[in-house]
């Protein structure tokens, strides 16, 4: 039994090392050199705000402070993770400009984009960008150990809870002016002013807070950080179909009624990473009767060529069929992570299946970087963006790099447990002989 215990553990190590290999290849070969070597203003700072599917640069974009966030975050990982000392420069190359033209020194929190030349342009305080600021803020900490990053991280997580957050009912609106006056605008997909809360928002508070947990351990954050983990458990995860609620309004009163496949698949592995880096037995057992369920719900939209659909609207039963580039990323994570949770394989060969149909459909194997999305035929859309607002190397980078990270724990796993098993044996045979 223990011979074929480690046929078992040594086969899927090896699929998951074949995994970690083709990823890593994309990675340090296509995603990162594309933003090091062909989105870098070295006229005016930071990174190029635009670039068209064609290929084509367009130098006088806003640069979005979404954007430059992901960047930063992606190469501070990066150096974390393969310890090439060329992805801190990059890193603190972007951290510097961050610094120099995102924050708002006088109204605290950061800017929504500014011209290409680095003056404010967009300057609403938009809760889910400054969320995308803590989270690479406390990454370049983590990487680096510069404490002005991890000063900016816990200055903007001040502002979400003293501006931000609803005290009467719970959770964090949306949009607000330079000054912190609530706003009503509508930036990530709201249909009304009725879409007060979005779980798209929460879910990137959610990294947001366990990241800088990580780097600053201090128990307003894990109280905060808890607090969303409950919202997620009691309002936004439907009970009955596992997915999540996409808008509520501003007593969590559900007004969608689409399933988000992407999003759900994300925040199967977020929500158990937040609950690993929180250390709360109570929590984890929680959230970990949740995990699964959610999985299973996202692949409603896996299709027989391995790639998930972007979304479904329940009330009309119309799907948008379109293969969007950060959804595959996210499945191939949340598939990893449901193998490591429950040890089924098929989770394992889906992650797999679904990278071999990132590779072969939007990778863009000549010119860097992914393609944003291909139809269900596999045509490129010739109106997505190479780079750009919401187009950066966060969704697909972060892939590589969890499954780099995940593969090598395994390894490490299954490596000691055949050890300490073979010296269980020999040690019973010896007593046995004795």
């Amino acid at each position: 039994m223990f011979l074929i215990w480690c046929q078992q553990l040594e086969a899927q190590n090896a699929e998951l090392h074949g995994l970690a290999s083709e990823v890593k290849v994309d990675l340090v070969e296509n995603i990162l050199p594309f933003w090091s070597g062909k989105m870098i203003d070295t006229q005016n700072g930071g990174f190029y705000g635009r670039m068209d599917v064609n290929n084509r640069l367009y130098e006088e974009a806003e640069k979005g402070g979404i954007l430059n966030a992901r960047i930063l975050w992606t190469f501070s990982s990066a150096f974390r993770v393969l310890k090439d000392s060329s992805y801190l420069n990059t890193a603190t190359y972007s951290f510097k400009y961050i610094l120099d033209k995102f924050i708002d020194w006088e109204n605290g929190g950061t800017y929504r984009s500014v011209t290409a030349k680095g003056l404010p342009s967009d300057t609403r305080k938009q809760t889910y960008s400054q969320a995308f600021f803590i989270y690479a803020l406390s990454e370049y900490y983590l990487a680096t150990g510069d404490k002005d990053a991890l000063e900016e991280a816990e200055n903007i997580f001040y502002c979400l809870e003293k501006y931000c957050f609803d005290v009467e009912n719970n959770g964090y609106f949306e949009v607000y002016s330079r000054d912190w006056k609530k706003s009503d605008d509508l930036l990530i997909g709201e249909k009304s002013i009725d879409d007060q809360k979005t779980m798209n928002t929460h879910l990137h508070l959610l990294e947001a807070y366990t990241n800088l947990y990580r780097a600053w351990p201090d128990k307003i954050v894990s109280g905060r950080l808890k607090n969303i983990i409950s919202l997620f458990l009691e309002k936004i995860i439907d009970a009955e179909t596992g997915h999540l609620i996409v808008f509520m309004d501003e007593r969590w009163v559900p007004n969608s009624a689409v399933h988000s496949y992407g999003h759900d698949i994300e925040a199967s592995w977020l929500l158990q990473e937040a609950t690993e880096v929180l250390g709360d037995k109570r929590i984890i057992s929680k959230v970990g009767k949740k995990v699964i369920p959610i999985v299973i719900a996202a692949m409603e939209g896996l299709q027989p060529d391995g790639s998930i659909v972007s979304e479904k609207d329940v009330e009309n039963g119309h799907v948008n069929t379109n293969r969007d580039w950060w959804p595959q990323a996210e499945t191939v994570v949340g598939l990893v992570n449901a193998f490591e949770l429950t040890g089924d394989t098929v989770y394992l060969k889906k992650a797999i299946r679904c990278w071999d149909y990132i590779d072969k459909n939007l990778v863009d194997h000549q010119e860097g970087e992914w393609f944003n999305s291909v139809s269900s035929s596999g045509e490129i859309n010739k109106r997505g963006d190479k780079a750009g607002f919401w187009k950066c190397p966060y969704h697909n980078g972060r892939m590589c790099l969890e499954i780099i990270r995940r593969q090598a724990t395994f390894a490490t796993t299954f490596t000691s447990f055949r050890r300490s098993k073979k010296a269980s044996v020999a040690e019973s045979i010896g007593r046995q002989a004795q």
